[in-house]
């Protein structure tokens, strides 16, 4: 399994890391740190030093209680970061950049800029997001929310939450696919946080492999998230690395190809003896 698009390629049969580079000034962990150019080209660089393949770039915050960006201070936050960081890594065929977008012309400008993957926590429903992602022909992620950022945390509610996920991300699938995305194209993302208590994000968790066995690829993107806090009993976002990194590992054990995290470098260290774990099972 793989994903590829303009001349990229990442293999999926080892998990993969998504390094976070947020360049907003109100995101919930890490807000204003890399919000200018020469800051999140930095960043970036040192995550994939440290073992990321993917640099997941955001405009607009998407924590519990956030209103939305207008679309051209999105477009400003984010545009100059990918082409800056697209020309960083031009050489390495292994390296690509998503843009955490709900916006077609977020998007559509990402990819002239050099952007690889459209990660959208609506799934592609606004308006124009299917059939603009059917023309770029990239991969997206299809994420599964309830609700919208601004009220997605007030009392979300299931009647089962594994089920109900798996219904809305298969509907997704099949509405893309009609819209002409090739099936190799799509990720899934269960959605942690989203909408979603803590009961309910372990149960995900819990059922990660039944929704790989969908045979898409899937992101696991908990990393710092109240799912975290409430087990770790962390109240700082940047204090839950331990926390995060371990949710990240129970991740990739349930089959989870792809895993979105701020600390690349706890991650890539906690999958190394995984995979040493792994080895030694073949010597």
């Amino acid at each position: 399994m793989q994903i590829s698009f303009n001349n990229k390629v990442i293999n999926l049969d080892t998990p993969k890391i998504m390094g976070i580079l947020n360049v907003t000034p109100d995101s919930f962990s890490d807000g204003g740190k890399w919000n200018s150019l020469d800051k999140a080209v930095e960043h970036a660089s040192l995550m994939v030093e440290q073992g990321a393949n993917i640099i997941d770039i955001g405009g607009e915050s998407t924590r519990p209680g956030a209103t939305p960006v207008p679309l051209d201070e999105e477009l400003r936050r984010v545009v100059p970061v990918v082409e800056k960081v697209a020309k960083e890594f031009a050489d390495r065929e292994d390296i690509m950049l998503s843009i955490d977008t709900s916006q077609p012309k977020v998007m559509e400008e990402a990819v002239k800029a050099g952007a690889h993957i459209w990660n959208d926590i609506r799934a592609l429903r606004l308006d124009g997001a299917l059939e603009k992602a059917a023309k770029l022909q990239c991969p997206v992620i299809l994420m599964h929310m309830q609700g919208d950022p601004k009220t997605m945390q007030v009392d979300p509610h299931y009647t089962d939450v594994v089920a109900e996920v798996r219904d809305f991300l298969l509907k997704r699938v099949d509405d893309s696919i009609k819209a002409g995305i090739k099936k190799e194209n799509i990720i899934l993302d269960l959605g942690f946080g989203f909408g979603k208590s803590v009961a309910h994000n372990y149960k995900l968790l819990d059922a990660m492999q039944y929704f790989v066995d969908f045979g898409y690829p899937v992101l696991s993107a908990l990393s710092r998230k109240s799912m975290i806090q409430a087990a770790c009993h962390v109240d700082k976002a940047d204090e839950r690395v331990v926390g995060s990194v371990a949710g990240a590992l129970l991740s990739i054990e349930r089959g989870a190809q792809m895993v979105r995290v701020h600390d690349v470098k706890e991650t890539k260290e906690a999958f190394d003896v995984y995979q040493a774990l792994l080895d030694s099972r073949k010597a």
